[in-house]
């Protein structure tokens, strides 16, 4: 597994342009749709206690419903991680500037 990650990085370094961007993307949203909800159970847990509508798998299905409901903060988890990237490009951007 370690070989095919280092393969695919080489491959994200390498690419320029609108592929590098949807590589970008995918994988953002991809971390926003699975691992945010996650991230923000367990921080839920540890802070304000037991969901109360189950455990994990409750949460998620909760969070995809309020996506396909149209929830602005359901969307903004998913594409949070996008605006991250932004965000670091433009300080990197205003840095070397």
């Amino acid at each position: 597994m370690p070989n095919q990650l280092r393969r695919f990085w080489q491959h994200y370094r390498g690419a320029r342009g609108v592929v590098r961007e949807l590589v970008t993307i995918a994988l953002c949203v991809g971390l926003g749709s699975l691992v945010m909800p996650c991230l923000i159970y367990a921080t839920g847990r540890l802070v304000l206690g037991p969901y109360a509508h189950g455990n994990l798998f409750a949460m998620w299905r909760d969070f995809l419903a309020a996506l396909t409901a149209g929830s602005f903060a359901a969307w903004f988890i998913v594409v949070g991680p996008y605006l991250l990237v932004w965000l670091l490009r433009g300080g990197r951007r205003l840095l070397h500037n």
